[in-house]
């Protein structure tokens, strides 16, 4: 057994065979004696739905891999040169790739038996995105060992086509009276903006904090998992001993019927001996006074 066999076997699965086959894995590690590799194994977290449907999606159609992390690099590589004209386009490309993607993932998880509703499908585009985003991100959509959807980092603005590529321009001063008054007119819209942005920062700060708190959920159970394995582990031991205390006992028993029956057979053997000298010694006795009389 090795880590890198047994990831490629545990993420093939589905989610609601994950765990099962993990603590097998695990348990099949201890048996050869490699408690490193069967902590490993049984440290690993069942994916999501999404992040499964990612996982397939890398192994069904690995040919689709390489065309959207060269996207991503493209996308890079422009708001780097801060190219206007190639980045809405390649955002257009984006668009249609991560939805045709997601899309496809979705159909071969229905092909396998599994549901992938509507919130799984936007996990599925927002892997994607990361993906894009972040060459980090690629590597591990690459591996197929997802256990949980990935983040796009935050800055990254290639998720819309041109997002931030050309800035609008400042309206032109005008007469004192218009510009304050198209000031009076803008300000509702650019609240509105404003409230937007913020809600939109208070839906990623909550998220992240729904994320952090499902990791934790999954980190105290693996631990709750590996706790109960070393008391199952530990518990077989006690049964093995106690099993074995009671065949000793019960050879010690053995034993010491053996050793009583012994000591009664040499008692008997003793008696008879002693009784067989005298009756040789009376016999000897007779024998001498019947010789002296003849005498």
């Amino acid at each position: 057994m090795d880590l890198e066999s047994t990831l490629d076997e545990l993420y093939a699965l589905r989610p609601q065979e994950f765990t099962a086959a993990r603590n097998e894995r695990a348990a099949q590690a201890r048996r050869v004696g490699d408690r490193e590799l069967a902590d490993r194994i049984r440290a690993l977290r069942k994916p999501t739905v999404s992040a499964w449907a990612g996982n397939l999606l890398v192994r069904r159609e690995p040919e689709k891999i390489q065309p959207l992390i060269s996207l991503g690099e493209g996308l890079r590589d422009a708001h780097r040169n801060l190219d206007g004209e190639q980045l809405r386009e390649l955002g257009r490309q984006q668009h249609l790739l991560v939805g045709a993607l997601a899309r496809e993932a979705r159909q071969l998880a229905a092909e396998a038996g599994q549901l992938v509703g509507e919130s799984a499908l936007h996990e599925i585009e927002a892997t994607l995105h990361a993906v894009l985003a972040d060459p980090d991100a690629a590597r591990r959509w690459a591996a197929g060992h997802l256990d949980k959807p990935l983040s796009a980092p935050v800055g990254f603005t290639g998720l819309d086509a041109g997002a931030g590529v050309t800035p609008e321009p400042a309206p032109s001063p005008g007469p004192p009276g218009l510009a304050e008054r198209r000031h009076r007119k803008e300000s509702p819209g650019r609240r509105r903006r404003e409230k937007l942005e913020r809600a939109g920062r208070d839906a990623e700060e909550a998220e992240q904090q729904a994320r952090e708190s499902e990791q934790a959920r999954e980190e105290a159970a693996s631990a709750l998992e590996r706790s109960k394995a070393e008391y199952d582990d530990a518990r077989e031991r006690v049964d093995a001993l106690a099993r074995e205390l009671e065949e000793a006992k019960a050879q010690q028993r053995r034993a010491q019927r053996g050793l009583q029956e012994a000591r009664d057979r040499a008692g008997e053997a003793d008696r008879a001996a002693r009784d067989a000298r005298r009756r040789a010694e009376r016999t000897a006795a007779v024998v001498e006074r019947l010789s002296a009389g003849d005498s």
